[in-house]
């Protein structure tokens, strides 16, 4: 295990760097940045700080430069937010984490549930009730569904708040705090619950269909084991053990955030953040963000391959 991680590492270590330049080239030598399309600054001005922030050196020389400060832990300044990436990063991305956390534990517990009852009861009423109702809630695009909701739930019932985090001028603590957060984070989670349980739904089914299948399963039933023993016990491990390479998948999506849902409910998250920033070119956050994203995805894709390995010995890692 050891030597595998450590070449595993090392892989993801000149992944990184590859991804780094490519990164930073792209939104380098994008046309345009905030400091010249900033109509506000005047000609000299916008040449003072593009000597200031270096904009002016040639692009190795800064992508060089940036990757050393990266390494000490510093992503840039935020020429729109007037602050450090990281902070920025710290401010946003937890609000962000906690709306990804409770919807993608929803989605996991809602499809398993619902994906073995619908391949136990295969054909039947519930089977096809359950099949028109993934594909009618991944055929809706998110922006309708949201919208939607806000309209009903919110405009016309008045149940729950229709966007933000917090009641405009709130100053609720503690308790008080917790029940208003949730009462707003409500409906953005109901929103990315369906649009994610549909396909997750479809994935574990299939997989518990195969996996019925199989004739340890009908030795189990043949040995007179409860239904329940059979399929949770038996059936439903074996099922989950593909899902395992998924886990990996959802670590970026914790933190990188829903730009389209944190948009509708102006949640302020990550997503928000980086969609405002990408309006105004500001490339410095913009780089921090996606190299991000990038260091995520290649620790997931560790993680879902050790799992892997824990949860079936008979997979070899190399």
């Amino acid at each position: 295990m050891s030597a595998y991680l450590t070449k595993r590492i090392s892989y993801m270590l000149i992944i990184l760097l590859a991804a780094s330049l490519l990164i930073f080239s792209l939104y380098a030598l994008t046309p345009g940045d905030y400091i010249s399309n900033n109509i506000k600054l005047s000609p000299e001005r916008k040449a003072e700080l593009r000597e200031i922030y270096g904009f002016n050196k040639p692009l190795m020389e800064r992508y060089g430069i940036w990757m050393k400060n990266a390494f000490h832990g510093d992503f840039g300044y935020s020429l729109a937010q007037q602050k450090p990436v990281l902070t920025l990063f710290n401010e946003y991305i937890w609000n962000s984490f906690l709306l990804a956390s409770v919807s993608t534990f929803l989605t996991w517990l809602i499809a398993v549930i619902i994906g073995v009852v619908s391949a136990y009861k295969q054909y039947s009423w519930f089977d096809t009730l359950v099949m028109v109702l993934i594909f009618a809630a991944m055929s809706l695009p998110s922006f309708f569904i949201g919208l939607f909701l806000i309209k009903v739930i919110a405009v016309d019932l008045k149940w729950l708040p229709p966007g933000g985090m917090l009641t405009t001028g709130s100053n609720a603590t503690g308790w008080a705090y917790v029940k208003e957060v949730i009462r707003h984070m409500t409906l953005p989670v109901v929103v990315m619950t369906l649009l994610g349980v549909g396909s997750l739904t479809r994935y574990f089914r299939s997989n518990l269909i195969d996996v019925i299948k199989q004739d340890y399963i009908r030795t189990a039933r043949a040995k007179g084991l409860k239904e329940s023993k059979v399929l949770f016990r038996h059936a439903l491990r074996n099922a989950l053990l593909p899902a395992i390479t998924l886990v990996g998948f959802e670590l970026p999506a914790l933190f990188g955030g829903s730009l389209i849902i944190e948009k509708i409910f102006n949640w302020p998250g990550i997503g928000q953040l980086y969609m405002q920033s990408f309006g105004l070119r500001d490339y410095p956050l913009l780089m921090g963000f996606t190299m991000l994203i990038a260091i995520l995805t290649v620790i997931g894709t560790l993680i879902s391959d050790v799992l892997y390995h824990i949860a079936d010995p008979r997979v070899r890692l190399h």
